[in-house]
């Protein structure tokens, strides 16, 4: 594809959407596209006059409130999805008929049935896709990923996987959406293990068999207004706790937790690959660095050696500073967005895209199926 311009709108414009924003704001600067990226517009359900602050602080040309609007204009060739999960199917498939390249955050929807029609809608259309599993984008992940390629940690036996938050531990934390089936889709199983189902597939490869699954609310009522913890509450209709087994196909299994009731914990997303020649072990909190274990190493040099994932040399050049300077979350959504286009004009393959986004609303089904039947429950049933 021959452009000189990439226009681009936002729809949503809260924790996401300042994340996108800052990475369109900073592509030019960081991953020397060959093309202009044009900040049109940005769209969200709110006051005139929040909209207009938030465009002027994070660099968009222009507002709007009318997302169908914005996805039909003549002057957008990108629309970027960063709203609460709920509204990703509608908004993109209207981008997908209107022949818009479409990046949209993750889960790519609220359950299965959702995604295989946002799939769907984006191959008829024949635009390119990309869904938002943006931590692929950590040098120290793709180096794991490396590593397992190159077989240096041999045939994988096991896969444990903890993804820990604690920002609602507190019971008088009130109602927010996140906390609504209807528009969240989940609780943590879809907000964290998402993250877990796909980076499990970037890094091993392996394909997701059988699970078995256990969701608790544990707490089951929370305050309607922050400001009066004793008075109304709302019921909350999500998991706090997602827990589940995995038979892998290749004979390897798992073990994943996800939960935003582990008191202490800020963003605590781990992934620890065993092998039969050694072990890696990757943490979001410290993911300027990889653990990496090397069973053909003598017992003398034997242990998890520390492996600074800075140098340029490294997947992603390891950043864009000198080595040792490391690179932050923000940094990802650059280096996403930034390879996204790329392979646009490029005609290149890319992912993670909506089918990625699709396999791993399969597994999600999946565990929710378990945890309510209380059984093992094969993907291939789903």
């Amino acid at each position: 594809m021959r452009k000189k311009e990439i226009r681009v709108a936002l729809i949503g414009h809260k924790f996401m959407g300042v994340a996108h924003s800052n990475a369109f704001r900073n592509l030019s600067m960081w991953m020397n596209l060959p093309v202009k990226v044009s900040m049109k517009c940005v769209c969200g359900e709110d006051s005139e006059e929040n909209l207009s602050i938030f465009a002027e602080r994070f660099g968009w040309e222009s507002w709007d409130p009318d997302w169908r609007r914005v996805v039909q204009r003549n002057d957008i060739d990108l629309v970027s999805i960063a709203t609460p999960n709920f509204l990703h199917k509608e908004i993109a498939i209207e981008a997908a008929r209107n022949g818009k390249l479409i990046i949209c955050e993750k889960p790519l929807s609220n359950n299965l049935s959702e995604a295989r029609e946002m799939l769907d809608a984006v191959e008829r259309a024949d635009i390119r896709h990309c869904c938002g599993y943006t931590y692929r984008f950590t040098p120290s992940l793709a180096l794991a990923r490396q590593l397992v390629a190159e077989g240096r940690i041999g045939r994988i036996y096991n896969v444990f996987v903890r993804y820990a938050q604690d920002w609602i531990s507190d019971p008088n934390f009130a109602m927010v959406w996140r906390f609504d089936k209807k528009i969240a889709g989940s609780g943590p199983l879809g907000d964290l293990s998402a993250h877990s189902i796909d980076a499990t597939r970037f890094v091993t490869g392996l394909h997701f068999k059988e699970v078995s699954g256990n969701l608790q609310t544990l707490i089951k009522e929370r305050p309607l207004d922050s400001a009066k913890p004793s008075g109304s509450k709302g019921s909350v209709t999500v998991d706090d706790v997602a827990q589940f087994l995995v038979n892998f196909e290749e004979g390897a299994t798992g073990c994943f937790e996800s939960t935003r009731l582990a008191t202490g914990r800020k963003n605590y997303n781990t992934i620890e690959v065993n092998g039969e020649k050694g072990s890696i072990f990757w943490n979001f909190e410290e993911q300027n660095s990889l653990l990496f274990y090397d069973n053909q190493r003598s017992p003398k040099e034997s242990g998890f050696a520390k492996i600074n994932v800075t140098h340029d040399m490294h997947p992603y050049n390891g950043g864009w500073w000198p080595q040792g300077h490391g690179i932050g979350y923000a940094d990802s959504f650059v280096i996403e967005f930034g390879l996204f286009i790329k392979s646009i004009l490029e005609n290149a393959a890319f992912n993670p895209d909506f089918r990625d986004g699709m396999e791993c609303q399969k597994v999600l089904e999946a565990i929710e199926k378990s945890s309510v039947t209380r059984t093992w429950i094969n993907l291939s049933q789903i």
